[in-house]
């Protein structure tokens, strides 16, 4: 494995290159920023937002969130620009204390919101299938997230959904980035994190009709583009930062943890799910990285961590395996923690990784004295 020059994103990060330097694509993203016109980018989200309240539905946008702070920090922002809002939520399984207050806190904003549960029977179904065949237990959420927001735009006929940050931006290549503030067929396929699945691609699977995948279907995005609904990413428009969401979710009421990071570097991240730092974990497996790589990297380009602080704190951290969380879907699931193993160790990428003595490691991990056991 190889490491980028500046952050310590590795190239086996799907959808991401090296340059000739051996920097990585997002970094080069990140450097773009700077030249970026956001006062004629904040003229541009004002048309938008012209065109969206011009319309006769009864909501300018629809807005799909969780219980994280990006989703407080979308709202405000909507919210200030005069728009009237629907917030959407797909409930996951696994939705936790701090989570559920968050989301009822965008409410007390002066959101209406609505709160998709879908059937548990149905739920585990998908969930165990896709975790089998791709090692994701996300794809559910995925699928939830981007098609159902966008079906719902259609059949309301509101105009405008509005995500957050861009990962095309942030975390892939540059090609994709510069097309990728508005979400297309083609950047569903590459950058949904479904494994380029759609939810009809899951009927029969399980014993799963398309009745029971209904709150998955997508409208085709041809019908998107008739309805006149755009999709579109504030972080296209405003400078996204973790940070500065954080500081303005917290001034509209957001709450965070106590006791450090669930999963990853920030403790004001992935806190509103119990299953998602499951979908993050696979990730060492497939790729040799965490999230904490993710988060880690996102602090040494905006300057609050130097490359030589991240690899000791990913050494300090060490075994980031999330035993409890890992317990808890297994409950769900109806799995025993060694049906759970096998599933996980059958995506481990031999090109990553090599046993040496019966102990998987890394060759040329980042960290050079890691506690592989």
């Amino acid at each position: 494995m190889k490491y980028c020059a500046r952050c310590i994103t590795p190239d086996s990060r799907p959808n991401i290159r090296f340059d000739t330097h051996g920097v990585c694509s997002a970094c080069r993203n990140f450097e773009t920023k700077p030249a970026i016109d956001w006062n004629s980018r904040r003229e541009e989200f004002l048309d938008v937002v012209k065109v969206a309240r011009s319309s006769t539905a009864s909501y300018d946008c629809l807005l799909p969130v969780s219980g994280g702070k990006d989703s407080t920090w979308q709202a405000v922002v909507c919210l200030e620009h005069g728009l009237r809002v629907l917030a959407y939520t797909w409930r996951p399984p696994g939705r936790t204390v701090v989570g559920q207050r968050n989301i009822e806190n965008l409410a007390r904003l002066g959101v209406d919101h609505i709160d998709l549960t879908v059937s548990p029977a149905v739920e585990k179904r998908l969930t165990l299938a896709s975790f089998r065949k791709f090692g994701s237990n996300a794809i559910p959420m995925h699928l939830g997230i981007y098609n159902t927001p966008l079906r719902l735009a259609v059949q309301m006929r509101i105009p405008l959904v509005v995500y957050g940050e861009n990962s095309a931006f942030e975390y892939g290549n540059a090609a994709d980035a510069r097309k990728g503030f508005a979400i297309d067929a083609d950047w569903l396929e590459k950058y949904g994190v479904t494994h380029g699945t759609s939810a009809r691609n899951w009927i029969g699977t399980a014993g799963l009709t398309e009745k029971d995948l209904s709150p998955y279907l997508a409208p085709d995005i041809s019908e998107v583009e008739s309805a006149g609904v755009r999709a579109v990413f504030l972080g296209y428009y405003f400078p996204w930062d973790v940070e500065i969401s954080r500081r303005v979710a917290e001034q509209h009421g957001f709450q965070s943890i106590a006791g450090g990071a669930r999963t990853g570097y920030y403790d004001y991240a992935d806190i509103d799910d119990d299953f998602i730092s499951i979908h993050h974990w696979m990730k060492w497996f497939k790729f040799g990285f965490t999230r904490s790589f993710d988060n880690l990297s996102l602090e040494i380009r905006n300057g609050r961590m130097t490359r030589e602080e991240a690899v000791e704190w990913l050494r300090r951290r060490g075994d980031e395996t999330p035993v409890e969380d890992i317990e808890k879907l297994c409950a769900w699931l109806g799995l025993n923690r060694g049906e759970f193993d096998a599933i996980a160790e059958s995506f481990r990428d031999h090109s990553v990784w090599q046993q040496s003595d019966g102990v998987w490691c890394i060759p040329g991990y980042l960290v050079g004295d890691y506690p592989w056991k």
